[in-house]
């Protein structure tokens, strides 16, 4: 026990730095790591800032997934990172115990997002916990008139998607660095977490051009400059902006955003019922869809959208009136359980379902607004957004996060390009290409999802047949149906005809 307890403090030794975290690989390295940093903050001088090639701020999921990239590749796994951000997590980690009930807070993972992770070394972590995997999802509309099912086998696939705790997709990507899963030389503490707020960033002049050659010399000119909450400076060639909606990052580099506020909300929420739920269920009603998806065991996750009144009003009712309302919402409440088909019957596995009964609310009502944002921009000198930095999505098809992740792996490879050549990897022009392609497929999703926000806040009757017949033509049209879950999956082709 005293050995376990010894090589345990090594271990937490290993991973602290003073006034930041280093990550390293193993507990023996805890001593020479300390020296290692220590002459390091000497190299770059303490009072003048540490330089690093890449800064990222904003140390959630979409940020941590872009360092573990950067650092799963051979051409930028030497790349000295900073990761910006005051979370608790990034100290500790976060405690995960099986027995605890589902957060509310979860994502519908898609399998490109699920190949993404299974490359940079985080699926694993996510396997051991709990996670649930789903084939088939059903949509409908509260008029009764459509419906649609999909399923992976339309398009010769395994799954649709899995759902997942945020919680545990952050914890995969802390573990992976934690544990030094991503690092291939020894002795290499690259990967360093600053508890703390960004305050203000500049660029410093330049008299010449910036190489990648020299890491670690001490000639600032030309780098951004970031000056944080703690009274620290730093450094960086490249700064990534991962820091949310909210994005300091956006601000400070001047770059404007557009969108506007839905006039909703939406409640999240962990459910119970008395048998395990296998599929993703969406009905879209009068005020806007609710989605009940699974997270494993006999528990599932509520995302229901509708006006701010009314969610302040569901949020404070009892919890046998909420589940009620629930279960209303999913069954006869609002209108009639769709018949077969405009155009005809289905086969069996084709036929509407009800989905299971809510037995009970397991968790708080969390209520957030809901709004779509698109940065005028997404790359300036020394600066790249990613995630909800660059753009906000409406949640009714899980795919914000899924964007986000798109977004690091993109700018990864960008700057893996730009490392092959010699490239500045702070430069627009090479910047401009991880914007180009992340922003067609951005502004593609974002259209769409906005189209369908829209289409479902009227009633009215042409248009509710229109509707009904855009479900029906989704089972009834095989090529149609297979771009939209291809689409959805994360293949990003339009969703049109093959």
């Amino acid at each position: 026990m005293n050995r376990v307890l010894a090589r345990k403090l090594s271990v937490d030794m290993c991973g602290l730095r003073v006034p930041q975290r280093s990550f390293c690989t193993t507990a023996a390295k805890a001593s020479s790591s300390q020296d290692q940093l220590s002459n390091q903050s000497k190299t770059n001088g303490s009072t003048n800032g540490d330089q690093y090639d890449i800064a990222i701020v904003g140390g959630g999921m979409v940020g941590m997934a872009m360092a573990c990239s950067l650092a799963s590749m051979p051409l930028t796994k030497q790349l000295s990172i900073a990761i910006i951000d005051r979370n608790p997590a990034l100290k500790s980690g976060t405690s995960i115990k099986k027995v605890d009930f589902p957060d509310p807070r979860v994502s519908t993972v898609t399998p490109a997002s699920i190949s993404f992770f299974k490359d940079i070394g985080a699926w694993d972590y996510v396997q051991q916990h709990r996670h649930a995997y789903f084939d088939k999802m059903q949509v409908w509309d509260y008029t009764g008139l459509g419906y649609t099912k999909y399923h992976a086998r339309d398009v010769s696939k395994e799954l649709l998607g899995c759902v997942v705790e945020n919680k545990v997709l952050h914890s995969s990507l802390f573990s992976c660095l934690q544990k030094g899963l991503i690092f291939y030389q020894k002795n290499d503490c690259r990967k360093t977490i600053h508890p703390a707020n960004l305050t203000s960033m500049s660029l410093q002049p330049s008299s010449s051009s910036v190489g990648m050659a020299d890491s670690s010399s001490p000639s600032s000119k030309g780098l951004a400059k970031l000056e944080l909450s703690d009274g620290s400076r730093l450094y960086a060639k490249l700064v990534v902006g991962a820091d949310g909606s909210k994005s300091e990052v956006r601000n400070l580099a001047g770059i404007k955003e557009s969108g506007q506020k839905y006039s909703q909300n939406a409640i999240i929420c962990t459910v119970e019922h008395i048998v395990e739920n296998r599929c993703a269920w969406q009905r879209f009603l009068p005020t806007g869809p609710i989605a009940l998806l699974p997270i494993g065991e006999k528990y599932s996750n509520i995302v229901w959208t509708m006006d701010p009144k009314e969610s302040l009003e569901r949020k404070l009712i009892s919890e046998d009136d909420f589940v009620k309302a629930v279960n209303g919402a999913l069954d006869y409440g609002y209108g009639p359980h769709p018949k077969s088909s405009l155009f005809g019957e289905f086969s069996a596995s084709g036929c509407f379902e009800v989905p299971p009964k809510v037995v009970k609310l397991v968790s708080e009502r969390m209520v957030f607004p809901l709004s779509i944002m698109h940065a005028d921009a997404y790359v300036a000198k020394r600066v790249a957004l990613i995630g909800d930095a660059a753009h906000t999505v409406h949640p009714l098809a899980g795919q914000g996060v899924n964007l986000g992740f798109g977004d690091a792996f993109a700018l990864s490879k960008v700057i893996a390009d730009g490392v092959a050549v010699g490239s500045d990897i702070g430069e627009v022009t090479l910047l401009k290409k991880f914007e180009v392609e992340r922003r067609v497929a951005n502004s593609t999703m974002m259209t769409i999802l906005d189209g369908f926000q829209k289409a479902y806040t009227v009633d009215f009757g042409p248009l509710n047949i229109l509707r009904a017949a855009a479900f029906n033509a989704a089972n009834l049209i095989p090529p149609l149906k297979r771009n939209i879950i291809s689409y959805a999956s994360g293949e990003m082709r339009f969703p049109l005809f093959a």
